[in-house]
């Protein structure tokens, strides 16, 4: 004698759906959960990118939050006038500031290939232990090959002899133009010179390799002609006058505090 199953398609039904809202509530107790961690682990990669950048990351040690906060200041600048602004700099983010048409610009001359740029930026002024300017460090992005670079450059006090260039951020293709972080590249960076005589931006990433002697030249990355010249352009955009232009003018001439 058969018996007639007591399954029926709206029991199954049922009983995915009852999965799927028990397995979607526990994704996003666990996503409310893990939030704070991965906002901490954001600072701290943040913290010590930025302590790579001032030559700081030794002296640290494992006391990344310590030492940052004990050398440095992050100050927000308005990008337009290059003078210092008051707002929350630690918390600034370029990234939602750009894609909000409230809060940046299209900029005139765009060869970083940012398509906006936020109308403020955050630089950081690393001290030594005397309480004397050590380092300036100014964030930077622009294009590479496949998406947008983000990175930092580190400046000794008189704004044109670069300490360090740190990518921190990026999607280039592993061996090629993945090397912008070899450290072989990035000793390469130390002792350049960012503008000439007359001021006019002269950093250029020499395809084949600088000649000796070359202050203003680095070498271009092997197979990876279209980074290295992302590299370049990102650099001659947030040096100009849509970028730290207005900022350093002033800061050269004594006009920040």
């Amino acid at each position: 004698m058969l018996v007639a199953s007591k399954e029926t398609f709206g029991k199954t039904v049922g009983f995915v759906v009852a999965v799927c809202l028990v397995c979607a509530a526990l994704v996003s107790v666990s996503a409310v959960q893990l939030k704070p961690l991965q906002i901490a682990n954001k600072k701290l990669d943040k913290q010590t990118k930025i302590l790579e950048t001032a030559g700081l990351l030794e002296t640290a040690g494992k006391d990344i939050d310590g030492t940052y906060k004990q050398f440095v200041e992050a100050k927000l600048i308005d990008l337009s006038t290059g003078q210092f602004i008051e707002g929350d700099a630690e918390g600034f983010d370029e990234r939602r500031d750009a894609r909000d048409p409230s809060k940046s610009v299209v900029p005139a001359d765009d060869i970083a290939g940012l398509s906006r740029r936020a109308n403020n930026a955050v630089v950081y002024i690393v001290r030594d232990g005397a309480g004397a300017v050590d380092t300036i460090i100014l964030p930077i992005v622009g294009a590479g090959l496949w998406d947008l670079m983000f990175g930092y450059v580190g400046l000794e006090s008189d704004l044109n002899t670069v300490k360090s260039l740190v990518y921190s951020d990026h999607k280039e293709t592993p061996g090629l133009g993945a090397e912008i972080l070899n450290p072989k590249w990035k000793a390469l960076w130390p002792g350049k010179k960012l503008f000439d005589d007359q001021n006019n931006i002269a950093v250029t990433i020499v395809k084949g390799g600088a000649k000796e002697g070359d202050v203003h030249g680095v070498d271009g990355l092997s197979g990876a002609t279209l980074t290295s010249q992302g590299v370049e352009r990102t650099l001659h955009f947030w040096l100009g006058n849509e970028g730290y232009g207005p900022f350093i003018t002033n800061y050269r001439a004594g006009g920040l505090n």
